[in-house]
């Protein structure tokens, strides 16, 4: 196990000074104050080697800076669950390994956060299984990180997907299914720093399938409009195919839910549940988990991306949009290509899509084509049809990171974002390593390829 010791690096600390009318004179003629200067930029640093990882599938890790900290959640050669710590402007993390070793399933991604006192939350490594959950002990410190025997104690033996997001009073809140697939519910836990416990944050599951299915939700983000939007499909069995109508709700305050038209909805949500299905996709019509993701117009509307079959039974892109009292939901692209899933256990994503956002007097959206590629394309907000494939615009990759690097054959790139909700000045940073593609979670023949490795890379800001 490394260790390094977090020495002190300097900070430039920016002061404002609030000046009198009588004393102001010359206040109109001060020099603007400087922007805030990384310290990795200011080291010189462009790339730092964390760790060897586990290869043979992906991983799903996690990267987070948070003040003069970064801390990266990966599983290490070893496929031992690790959180590594450094300064910023400093090369040397400390790496501490947590009680979870993981197997071959993709679904066993890491999330972690920080509650309001500083203290980090990690969670991963389960897909229908006991809740793991470590918590630290110490502000800023994930070398304290223990592993806690749960949150509520209830409903905790069968957990999958675990994601940590903020109340609008600036709690930790976190949410997860309980059960499995066509036969889960989703819960929410806040937390009390005060007490340092978690309770339900709602009296009932979120989602509750009947034993009939289970959604998978996207969300809640919170939009420019002060409301947490939350899309999700449900799914009737574990296989992929199995998904089904697309719906939408949103909330102030992550308790009370309505529909897009602002009439309340009844907890849990159904599939029953009135004024909230976007697109009723049948039963193998085309849409998966993971697509039906909320984005905004220029006027704040809600536009929800999606993808399923059109009449001809080609995969294409959807997008939805609230008006005139309806879901109005347009075919934005004209593809020549069927993408049919199938089965169960973690899917090679043929086509993925981001959510959509206002870009000069366009919408754009992220889109991964197996004949178009990957890139940022521009959507005619009037209209809602693709346009053409733009530069995105945010620091790329260097040229040598942006393909294997491994001989061995099959192996992709991988790379993560910075999670941190308060993004570090001057800075992108974007976590990288290489792995085989999923294997529906199911141990690959040997021989398996050398550990990855794992590496943040810094990429400044235009």
């Amino acid at each position: 196990m490394k260790k390094s010791s977090m020495k002190p690096v300097s900070i430039i600390l920016l002061a404002c000074f609030y000046i009198s009318a009588a004393a102001s004179v010359a206040a109109d003629s001060a020099p603007a104050a400087a922007a805030p200067v990384n310290p990795d930029l200011a080291a010189g640093i462009t790339e730092l080697t964390v760790d060897q990882a586990v290869s043979g599938h992906p991983g799903g890790f996690a990267l987070l800076t948070r003040g003069q900290y970064q801390y990266v959640a990966y599983y290490n050669a070893a496929r031992r669950m690790c959180v590594a710590q450094r300064r910023l402007g400093e090369k040397e993390w400390t790496i501490t390994g947590l009680d979870s070793v993981v197997g071959w399933d993709s679904h066993n991604y890491i999330r972690m956060a920080f509650d309001r006192d500083g203290r980090l939350h990690l969670s991963g490594n389960m897909h229908v299984d006991p809740l793991v959950y470590f918590r630290g002990e110490k502000p800023d410190d994930a070398s304290s990180l223990r592993r806690m025997p749960g949150m509520t104690g209830r409903r905790e033996s069968r957990a999958t997907y675990p994601r940590f997001f903020y109340s609008p009073g600036g709690a930790l809140v976190f949410s997860y299914r309980d059960g499995e697939s066509g036969r889960g519910d989703t819960l929410y836990n806040i937390y009390d720093e005060k007490t340092r416990a978690w309770r339900r944050l709602l009296d009932q599951p979120l989602f509750d399938g009947r034993g009939e299915m289970s959604a998978y939700p996207a969300g809640p983000d919170l939009g420019p409009d002060g409301y947490y939007h939350l899309t999700w499909v449900w799914r009737d069995t574990m296989a992929a195919e199995t998904n089904h109508d697309l719906g939408y709700a949103r909330s102030r305050d992550l308790v009370h839910w309505e529909t897009v038209a602002g009439a309340p909805v009844r907890l849990p949500v159904t599939i029953s549940t009135p004024g909230v299905i976007v697109d009723p996709v049948p039963v193998e019509g085309g849409i998966i988990n993971g697509s039906g993701l909320a984005g905004f117009d220029h006027q704040k509307n809600v536009v929800i991306a999606y993808h399923k079959f059109d009449a001809a039974g080609l995969t294409q892109l959807y997008l939805a949009r609230f008006i005139d009292g309806r879901w109005q939901s347009t075919q934005a692209s004209r593809w020549n290509y069927r993408w049919y899933f199938h089965g169960g256990g973690s899917l090679v994503a043929e086509i993925r899509h981001g959510a959509p956002a206002p870009r000069g007097d366009k919408l754009a959206i992220s889109i991964r084509h197996p004949g178009l590629g990957s890139g940022l394309w521009l959507v005619e907000p009037r209209t809602l049809q693709l346009i053409r494939k733009i530069p995105s615009g945010e620091p790329a990759l260097p040229a040598r990171l942006r393909k294997p690097q491994s001989p061995f054959p099959g192996m992709e790139v991988r790379t993560a974002g910075d999670s941190s909700p308060v993004k570090t000045p001057g800075a992108n940073y974007r976590l990288h390593w290489e792995s085989l593609p999923n294997y529906r979670d199911r141990p690959r023949p040997q021989p398996w390829p050398e550990p990855a490795t794992l590496r943040v890379v810094v990429l400044p800001l235009p």
